[in-house]
This record gives C-alpha cells, structure tokens and sequence, in this order.
C-alpha cells in the first residue's frame, strides 16, 4: 500500500470526535426523581438495550466515516484494488520513420500510430509521468496536455531515423523515474530493417504494430550521374525494385530528359549530353503506388565543356592512346589545360602525375613536385607484386612502385591503396600515381577499367575549378556531411537556404539537392535520399518483435484498447480512492437510516 498524499492521514485524529460525543451523550443532565414521570421507568427499562445497541452502531458508523474519507483524501493506492491505474512512468517511442508513410486500408500507418499515442496519453492521470521519443532520438517531456500538443506536431521524417537509439533512450529515462511502475511503450510499423542492431530493453515493453500487410512497392533504390560531372557527355545508372513492368521518368531542373518502361532486374541506363551548363538537381520519378516516399530518387550533376588535355610523352603510350579515345569519344579536348606527364617532366598544374621512367631522375622529380605545391614524394621503390584497393581500381595487380611519402600538412585524399600503402593520392589540381602506366609496373594501362577512370579523374578531380566539390555528396536527412571548405550556404533546387554553421555538420532533414555556395556561386552539390532499405516493407510479426526487444514478459498488441491496456497494466497497484469515496457514500446512508429508525413514534 502506498500514498499520494500521506499527510491527509493526520486527519484520522478526528475519529475521536464520534467517540467523545458519543461518551458525552451518556451524561447530559442531571439526574432528578419526577413522581409522573415514574410510569415511563419501565418502559425505557424495556427498550434501553436496543437503544445502546442503536448508539453503539452509530458511533460506528461516524467513526468509519471519518477514516474512510481520510484514507480516500490520502490518495492510497492498493494492490488489486481500485478503478484506473497506479501512478507509471512511461517513455512513449512513436515511430515516425518514413517508412510509415506506406498506405495500408486506405490511410497513412503513421495516422494510426499518432492516434494511438494520442490515445494513450489521453488515458493518462496527472500521478503518470510521460515522455515522447520520436525515431530521430529527441526526448519530449511534460505534462499531458503539452505531450498531445507536441504528438500533433509530430509529422513522418525524411528517412529511416534510429529506432535502436531512441528505445535506449526511453529505457534509460524511465529508469530514472522514481514511479514504481516503468515502462516503455512503443508504436511501430514493425519494419525489420528498421529495428536491426536494437538492444533489449530492461524496463517492461509494450508493443503496437497495427494489423494489416503492407503494400506491394515500387521504389528507386539508387540513381547516379557517372561521372559526378559531365564534359558535357555521361551517363545515368539507375536501379529499380519492381515485381512487373512500371514506367519511368526522369528530370534535369524542370525538363524531362527521357521517359520510358523498365521491369523487374532491369537497370534504367542513359546516356546524354544536355545543353544545361554547370550544377543541376535532377531526379529519376516511378508511377506512383501505395508508398510514395520511394517513388522518386534524386542525384546532382555537374555540366561543363571537356577538359582541354594533352598526353605528354613521359606519361607513355598507353596514356595517350586513353585520351585520343576520351577525345574521339567528346569527353575530352584537346589541349593544354591539363598535362599527363611523369613528375620530373611536368611543368604546371592541373596534372596527372606519374613517377619518372629512370630511377636516375627521382631527385629532379621530388624537387619539381615541392616546387608545384605537392605535399608528397617518391620514396624507395617496390617490386613485391600486390593488388590494389579503392574504387574502380579495385584487384588492379601491382608488380612495381613507388613508396608515397607525404611530405606536408595539405589536405589530400588517398584514391586506391596498394598493398596497404597509398598508390595514388588527389588533391588541388593533382593526381599523383606510385606506378608508371605500363603493364611492366602495374595491369592497369591493360584493364577494362583504365578509360573510364582516366575520364572521372580528369573531369571530377583535375577539371573542376580550385575549391569546387569534385563529387556530389551523397547524404542521408539529418546525418552529419563534411562540406568544403569555405562554404557559405546550402541552396535547394526550390531557392531555400540554410545557413554552413561548420565544416562537419547535419545534412538538411529535407529530402533532395542542396547546392554548395560560397560567394553566391554554386561549387557542389549534397543530394539527400532515404536509405534504400527503407523500401523493404517487410514486417516483424508482432508477439517476435516483442520478445525481441523486451524480452518473453513484453507484451504486444494490434489495437489501440490493447496497446493502452498494456502500458498501465505495468502497475501492481490500483488508485483506491474512489472505492473508499463510495464506501463513504454507503457509510452516511447508513447513519441517516439508523438515525431515522432510532426516532420515537408518536401516536
């Protein structure tokens, strides 16, 4: 048995009021002998026993009276008995991942799983302690009116969020309540991708999945300009998940670039050359279906005119046939904007470096790289056959290198490793290579994939203008992106901007293009998409995804009733004051009946 409010128990002193004037009733006259009244001695003599029987029962009364509505303003609270539930802490989890966007008997899952939260808290007392977790981890706490308010508030996110988080984080606030009774409650489509890597919470667990299968869907899992950036040419790769034929689109700005019909297995492929110049949004759209947050995928690219390049001598043959073919093929120029050549023949930046065809020459090569601003050197050389790793150089065999020894603080990236060291390495206007292009040194001259990355160097890593992004920046809503340095504001495709408060922050929760700016001019793109395992509707079934989190005590349900049942059931005691209110009730009914049968009758 536990209290409210104790101290109302101090007014069960006032039993002794029934007592003493019951005590004090015995003697209130004195006693005088009155000769004609002497008749009535024998007939008070006659009824005294039930009188004090009478007198005992009204004492009784008034005084059970009185404790009864004393336990009932001390707010007690009983195992098993009462009307409502036990004062609970509960941490409401409301899955808003976008998933739930998915339609299921003609409404939104997200519509049912808000009405059932709303639901909940409504049925709450104000002894309850409630808090909000949506599926991106913030924690809301107050007060019952304040939680509806901020439940109406709440709208489907942009993508999947972190379920696995925000249950550890309602298990952990409950746990910090000082109510008995805790538990957590949680309001979920029930989709498997969404709840994998999720802990078992301590506190008791209840679950809601709605009833109902989810809908048949069509969605685009992945769509990309390759390369990044078009001079002017490439290409469009799209994948699509479908079970029969479903018609396509596909949109550059506000122009359709092409339509058609893909089916199940087969990747939309397109290759283009459109006439639009610099950064664009564009987006591959489906026929719409029952879950329509997948059914368009966005990507950025760049569109320019092809770099002017030149094939010097010292770069070998193999590199200058690769650019005669880039040449022939429109997505190369001729010209000397950018140099192919080995490090002790280059003259000038933007190049792509390679080491020097003589050993001999390694010295005048390091003194040509620190005269360009390349914070990198040749170091001793490797003959130890190895194989590469890193993009579209992936398993490239590698028989001879040279050791890369970074030799300033510049920034840098590291494009393919060879045996676990770097072998090409990019930064402002460079692109240097531990191998020289011939099969002697490394396969890569001779492999299928020497072309097309010649193409994506030359037009993401040596073409772009110094301090543009080369790649657009692929983003999940609200995880966090490294911009480029300098940037200023991110634009939409619509014209809404969002000021850079860091280098590191959080993609924008919104899902589309966001264009890089800095002084007003656009030098990169960040292309926010739900993650592709958000289309895959597949369900838990509700008793296992219970176990699953809660454990075999955690209890599931697919109605509203039954979900709310089981949040508060969590208590093993009952509020008992109505129960005690009533009994009062009865109490006075009973005194004034006894009162009234006590009254003489007169003839």
């Amino acid at each position: 048995m536990s209290f409210l409010s104790p101290l109302f128990l101090m007014l069960g002193a006032a039993v002794g009021v029934p007592l003493l004037l019951h005590l004090m009733r015995r003697n209130i006259a004195t006693r005088v002998d009155f000769p004609a009244a002497r008749y009535l001695l024998r007939a008070e003599a006659e009824h005294s026993r039930s009188l004090r029987l009478r007198n005992l029962l009204l004492m009784l009364l008034r005084v059970l009276l009185v404790v009864a509505l004393t336990l009932a303003a001390a707010r007690p609270f009983l195992p098993g008995l009462g009307v409502g539930h036990g004062p609970t802490a509960v941490a409401i989890v409301l899955d808003n991942s976008i998933s739930t966007t998915a339609v299921v008997g003609g409404s939104p899952v997200f519509d049912r799983l808000r009405d059932a939260t709303r639901q909940l808290i409504s049925a709450s007392t104000p002894e309850d302690r409630l808090w909000l977790i949506t599926s991106d981890g913030r924690v809301r706490g107050g007060s019952r009116d304040a939680l509806l308010a901020e439940v109406a508030r709440v709208a489907p996110a942009e993508g999947a969020g972190d379920l696995a988080t925000a249950l550890a984080r309602a298990a952990s606030t409950v746990q910090g309540s000082t109510l008995p009774a805790r538990i957590v409650a949680v309001a979920t489509d029930g989709q498997r991708t969404s709840w994998i890597g999720a802990a078992r919470v301590a506190s008791s667990l209840a679950l809601l999945v709605p009833s109902g299968n989810p809908p048949s869907n069509r969605a685009v899992l992945s769509a990309a300009a390759e390369p990044g950036r078009w001079t002017p040419r490439g290409s469009l790769v799209a994948r699509v998940e479908t079970r029969d034929s479903v018609g396509y689109r596909i949109v550059i700005g506000d122009r359709t670039l092409s339509r058609g019909a893909t089916g199940r297995g087969e990747p939309i492929v397109l290759r283009a050359s459109p006439p639009e110049r610099g950064w664009q949004a564009g987006r591959v759209e489906l026929e719409p279906d029952d879950f329509p947050a997948d059914d368009a995928r966005h990507f950025a690219l760049w569109i320019g005119p092809a770099p002017a390049v030149t094939a010097d001598a010292s770069a070998g043959t193999f590199a200058a046939t690769a650019v005669s073919t880039l040449i022939a093929d429109g997505r190369a120029a001729a010209g000397a904007n950018i140099r192919l050549a080995s490090a002790d023949a280059v003259a000038s930046l933007p190049a792509l470096i390679t080491p020097p065809a003589e050993p001999v020459r390694l010295g005048a090569a390091n003194r040509e790289l620190e005269r360009l601003g390349v914070p990198w050197r040749f170091g001793s050389v490797q003959r130890n056959a190895v194989v590469a790793r890193g993009g579209r150089l992936d398993n490239v065999a590698v028989t001879e290198r040279y050791q890369l020894v970074r030799a300033g603080v510049a920034t840098g990236d590291t494009l393919a490793t060879a045996g676990g060291e770097p072998w090409v390495v990019a930064g402002p206007g460079y692109v240097l290579i531990g191998s020289r292009l011939d099969p002697a040194a490394t396969q890569l001259p001779v492999r299928a994939p020497f072309v097309p990355w010649l193409a994506d160097v030359l037009a993401v890593r040596l073409a772009a203008p110094t301090g543009d992004v080369g790649a657009p920046i692929a983003a999940l809503p609200g995880r966090p992106i490294r911009l480029p340095a300098g940037a200023e504001t991110l634009e939409s495709s619509s014209g809404s901007r969002r000021s850079v408060t860091a280098e590191m922050m959080d993609a924008p929760e919104e899902r589309g293009v966001w264009f890089v700016l800095r002084g007003g001019r656009r030098v990169g793109a960040v292309v926010v998409n739900a993650p592709p395992e958000e289309s895959v509707l597949e369900r838990w079934r509700a008793p296992a995804l219970a176990a699953t989190l809660g454990g075999p005590l955690a209890r599931s349900a697919s109605t509203n009733v039954g979900w709310v049942s089981d949040t508060f059931a969590a208590g093993a005691t009952r509020p008992a004051g109505t129960p005690l209110l009533v009994l009062a009730l009865l109490l006075i009914a009973a005194e004034a009946l006894a009162v009234r049968t006590s009254r003489p009758t007169v003839a």
